[in-house]
């Protein structure tokens, strides 16, 4: 049975998947294409971007303080998700990765697959 479990990792790709969240769909495009290019520049094989449904928050405010029940206003929050997937990443490619910078507002989480 030990045969099988080694046989199985060593099958097994090793990727990055790159979960990217901003509020602004422009700076959350422009990040990823920032992202992609310096994959490829390495000469990784990258999947994606895959959007990810966009995540709504909603809030109801009373206008008034404690008077005029019925007169609210309503405010949303929109979070615009992305999914990028790196087959096989060398070193270089994580440390450019590291050493990207990228605008404020934009949310990154990097998982070893």
């Amino acid at each position: 049975m030990a045969t099988k479990t080694t046989e199985k990792k060593a099958d097994e790709i090793a990727k990055l998947r790159i979960r990217v969240r901003a509020y602004e769909n422009k700076i959350l495009d422009a990040s990823v294409k920032q992202i992609i290019d310096t994959a490829q520049r390495f000469d990784a094989t990258v999947v994606g971007p895959i959007p990810l449904p966009t995540e709504i928050k909603k809030y109801t405010v009373n206008r008034s303080t404690f008077v005029h029940k019925d007169a609210r206003e309503q405010f949303e929050m929109r979070t615009h998700k992305r999914v990028i997937d790196i087959m096989n990443p060398s070193g270089k490619v994580i440390e450019a990765l590291t050493n990207l910078s990228l605008p404020s507002g934009v949310n990154i989480d990097v998982k070893m697959m």
